[in-house]
């Protein structure tokens, strides 16, 4: 069996309706800019708001991955590089998918430091016209 050269935690955040395609296109278009590959995630997350996006549920389902969800509460005291009043105005947390990426990485109750970001806010707008953020952090944890 093939292990990962190292372990990546991906956060996710998206418009509302946002297709499967978009976001495999953002998620891989973040994992080139990582050096990484899709075997290298061993975690997945974002916010609770979107636990019932398709979207989101279609891409973990078709890569085997539980997802994690966040409140915007927790989401919202994780120190991160590029929080923004947008994503806070609606979703209640300056930042979903870095946020989200720094908890799913962690070994502990607390968030990884914003050093662990590989990659820190991609965005990607697909031909659909729907956006997509996907952040990338080293996991502080081993499932070996």
């Amino acid at each position: 069996m093939n292990r990962p050269l190292f372990q990546i935690a991906v956060g996710l955040g998206c418009d509302r309706g946002t297709p499967l395609a978009t976001l495999q296109q953002a998620l891989d278009e973040a994992l080139v800019l990582a050096g990484a590959q899709l075997g290298d995630v061993v975690a997945a997350a974002s916010i609770d708001l979107k636990a019932d996006e398709p979207g989101l549920l279609a891409l973990a389902a078709q890569h085997g991955w539980t997802l994690n969800f966040y409140t915007p509460a927790q989401l919202a005291v994780v120190p991160v590089p590029n929080p923004s009043e947008t994503v806070r105005k609606y979703t209640g947390s300056p930042s979903v998918s870095e946020a989200a990426a720094l908890l799913a990485g962690s070994a502990t109750a607390q968030a990884l430091p914003a050093t662990a970001l590989r990659v820190e806010k991609h965005k990607h707008r697909g031909s659909d016209g729907r956006n997509a953020t996907v952040s990338l952090a080293l996991c502080s944890f081993s499932s070996f």
